[in-house]
């Protein structure tokens, strides 16, 4: 079975992109489809003249590049196994390739009759299509680098950030005072707060089994139950598999505002809903949590933390992450949609 990915498998500046991500893709078509414009801007003479030769540059990068995306795609696997510049150049080829093939393949459409100048027409798109994958590629090994070290401020945010001081204060109150009376009650707590903290210091990892996400958010429950007793009640629907993978300490900050901004705030307390479920290719997370009518505002403390999740699903999965607060008068929501990803396929 495969383990949880740690940051030292796969935090390389210098690793080409992961062309089977959405995110990549569109910026790839972005990025060509500008240069593009630029070059039919270059080209013409006047404004008139610009959707003319935007159609006939379309005419040639459009199956290109749909189909370089759809061999990167596929080839993907072995991409990311070759070291950086092994990698530059198997890109290199294959967009070299499949221009050379369009080209002498398209007809009239790329080299018109009485036309002399063939080759250097292959020449030239040849030179084209090593520019835009140099440009593309320069630019997403600038990004990665830029999110390296934005990833790693992000996760010493979260390693400060982990375990609050007043709920360790809190947690130790609560199991002094139950030790004499519920010494087996002290003694579980106790274990369940060892877990916790362990969990909390061990070396940052990028993805770890969804099933250790729900027993640490059980163990953060059950020792919040302590001195809050049966004013804390928390509804858990789990229908996903367990060996899902998602960011680690993505759920216990969760739970801890819908405990100290929600839960708390009520003199009658409340329940937590917890929906943790696979659709299609997605796994969805929803808490939802009560809360008093002036704490329907969102709070600093919240704002720390769920800014930090929000950005660490940005850096890990771009757009194809999906972060949504709703907040009311009486009650707040946090939606989150990631990619499913399960141990072995990571």
């Amino acid at each position: 079975m495969n383990k949880a990915r740690s940051i030292k498998q796969n935090a390389r500046p210098d690793a080409l992109p992961n062309f089977r991500n959405l995110g990549v893709t569109l910026r790839i078509l972005l990025i060509c489809n500008g240069l593009a414009v630029l070059e039919a801007l270059l080209l013409a003479n006047a404004w008139g003249e610009v959707p003319l030769h935007l159609i006939q540059i379309a005419a040639l990068l459009s199956p290109v590049l749909l189909t370089t995306l759809l061999m990167l795609w596929a080839a993907q696997p072995w991409l990311a196994r070759l070291p950086y510049l092994k990698g530059v150049l198997a890109v290199n080829t294959l967009a070299v390739m499949l221009t050379l093939i369009t080209y002498y393949y398209g007809g009239d459409l790329y080299h018109p009759i009485g036309r002399d100048s063939s080759y250097f027409d292959a020449a030239r798109y040849v030179l084209l299509s090593i520019v835009v994958c140099a440009v593309l590629l320069m630019y997403f090994r600038w990004r990665s680098q830029v999110l390296s070290h934005a990833l790693h401020d992000a996760r010493l945010h979260v390693l400060r950030a982990r375990i609050r001081p007043h709920f360790l204060f809190n947690t130790i109150n609560a199991v002094l005072s139950i030790v004499r009376a519920q010494p087996k009650q002290a003694e579980t707590a106790l274990e369940d707060m060892s877990d916790l903290f362990r969990m909390a210091m061990a070396e940052p990892q990028d993805l770890v089994p969804l099933r250790q996400e729900i027993l640490l958010g059980r163990q953060y429950i059950a020792l919040e139950q302590l001195r809050m007793g049966e004013r804390l009640q928390v509804e858990w629907q789990v229908d996903a598999q367990d060996d899902a993978l998602i960011p680690p300490l993505l759920l216990q900050p969760l739970l801890e505002n819908a405990v100290y901004h929600g839960i708390e705030s009520l003199p009658e307390g409340g329940s937590i809903r917890v929906e943790l479920r696979h659709s299609g290719d997605e796994l969805l997370i929803k808490v939802e949590n009560p809360c008093a009518v002036r704490e329907a505002v969102l709070h600093t403390g919240n704002r720390m933390a769920l800014q930090n999740i929000r950005e660490r699903l940005e850096l890990m999965f771009d757009v194809e992450a999906r972060y949504h607060v709703e907040h009311g008068k009486d009650f707040y929501r946090v939606e989150i949609s990631l990619p499913y990803v399960r141990e072995g396929t990571a």
